[in-house]
């Protein structure tokens, strides 16, 4: 937020009318209480620069008024050229002072403590008088400055779910998640909501999900208890109206849909009446439940359809787009396989050169020592 000429600042002024004006505008919204403070810093006038810009407007001011009753006053083409030559010098100082009045961004963070309700501190920070865009200037030195973030990680985000905490129970919309970022000072301030989606879809992508980062669903069911259309190690495209799930919440329900697959089932039951046998009508139940009908249960394990328990692959890439590929073949087959609980993955890279002319030797030390510092655990060069 660009804050009025009125409101200036100086170097470690506490009480400069810029300080408290940015500090009303923090606490107030109009007339109710501001919510998303997190989404705003302000850039404000230095207060001696002002005095200089102040000038510089009302020379160019006063040529411009000349310049508009040039008729009026008379004057010849000598005076007409002269005159516009002053608008324009007095133009282009207005433009160069700008940007060096407009010098101090004031940052509000969370005091020491970092508690809920806390004072906000202030940080002055002073910029460059670069010829740019104010908002440009200010965005990039706050990003340089990692006040602003534009590229966020799942691992962090993570972070942030767990220190906090902003865990809801178990899982967390993202949109409650958006909300808190923008609310509360002691959180990263993220440029927009897209980096959020950014971070929550590399956090799903991830292969070490379990560890490191989370689990993404669709919402959830609140009569059968479960996470619909979860996702974990895999490419998405987040929403707002998604959910964030802890890891092992996740895992509990993968396995727990496995175990559904191989459970036993009755296949029928007798019961007697009257010293008789009947035969009931057929009927499924989980072997361990119990019928309100007496008699004994006929029970008969689902043989479990054989899964392959290895998978085993090899491609060879395109030299000249060999990042792209192996890309490829991690987030279309890799991702896939480490997604399955307990799985272990391994992905090793083979490289076979043919070199019909030899290779010079500093090559042969560049790709010796980078070899190593990259811990190939076999390497060589060979000669026919």
């Amino acid at each position: 937020m660009i804050l009025r000429p009125a409101y200036t600042h100086a170097t470690k002024d506490v009480a400069s009318p810029a300080r408290t004006e940015a500090a009303t505008i923090l606490e107030q919204r109009s007339t109710s209480p501001r919510y998303y403070a997190n989404t705003l810093v302000f850039l404000t006038a230095d207060r001696t620069r002002l005095e200089e810009l102040e000038q510089a407007v009302r020379q160019y001011l006063a040529w411009k008024s000349i310049e508009d009753e040039q008729e009026i006053l008379n004057l010849d083409a000598f005076q007409r050229n002269q005159v516009r030559t002053r608008r324009e010098h007095a133009d282009g100082a207005i433009k160069a002072r700008i940007p060096e009045t407009y010098c101090w961004l004031l940052v509000p963070e969370p005091s020491e403590d970092g508690a809920l309700g806390a004072k906000v501190s202030w940080r002055e920070i002073r910029l460059q008088p670069i010829q740019e865009a104010l908002a440009v200037r200010a965005s990039r030195k706050l990003e340089n400055d990692g006040l602003l973030i534009t590229k966020y990680a799942g691992t962090n985000l993570r972070l942030e779910l767990d220190k906090v905490p902003l865990w809801r129970g178990d899982a967390v919309s993202v949109k409650q998640l958006a909300e808190d970022f923008a609310q509360y000072l002691y959180l990263p301030r993220l440029r927009d909501t897209d980096v959020l989606l950014e971070a929550v879809r590399d956090g799903v992508a991830s292969l070490t999900w379990e560890r490191e980062t989370f689990a993404y669903v669709d919402s959830f069911d609140t009569t059968r208890q479960r996470y619909l259309g979860l996702k974990v190690g895999q490419q998405i495209m987040p929403s707002l109206e998604g959910l964030l799930v802890k890891p092992e919440v996740a895992a509990a329900q993968i396995a727990a849909d496995r175990a559904l697959t191989t459970q036993p089932i009755v296949n029928g039951f007798t019961y007697d009446q009257g010293g008789g046998a009947s035969k009931a009508d057929l009927h499924q139940l989980v072997a361990d439940g119990t019928s309100a009908l007496s008699g004994a249960a006929q029970v008969s394990p689902v043989t479990p359809q054989s899964q392959p328990q290895r998978f085993y692959g090899s491609v060879t890439l395109d030299t000249t787009r060999a990042v792209r590929d192996a890309t490829a073949v991690i987030e279309e087959v890799a991702q896939h396989l480490n997604s399955l609980l307990g799985a272990r993955v391994e992905i090793t890279m083979e490289i076979h050169a043919e070199l019909p002319e030899g290779m010079p030797e500093h090559v042969v030390r560049t790709v010796t020592e980078n070899c190593r510092t990259l811990k190939f655990t076999n390497y060589g060069f060979e000669e026919r």
